[in-house]
């Protein structure tokens, strides 16, 4: 797949893989460059779910990793009712 940058710099991700992904209006995306190439890695609750389950071990007991897929459903919940994060 192929897309072109506007004028200032913005980028269209195409349907198919913004439906694979999760991607939503107001998603969150991490952009780093490595090995010289672009990468964008959305935060979606499927991704955050992914990065807790590998912490598990070290979060077991505590509490902790199910306030953080909690917190994380109750922002989703919000997205979804139309919710929008204030601009910073």
């Amino acid at each position: 797949m192929e897309t072109k940058a506007s004028s200032k710099g913005q980028i269209v991700i195409p349907a198919p893989l913004r439906r694979k992904y999760g991607i939503r209006r107001g998603t969150r995306i991490r952009i780093s460059e490595e090995h010289g190439e672009i990468i964008l890695r959305p935060i979606t609750l499927r991704s955050v779910e992914q990065a807790l389950d590998r912490l598990q071990g070290s979060l077991k007991g505590s509490g902790m990793l199910q306030e953080l897929i909690n917190e994380r459903r109750r922002d989703r919940e919000k997205e979804d009712a139309g919710w929008t994060p204030p601009r910073v």
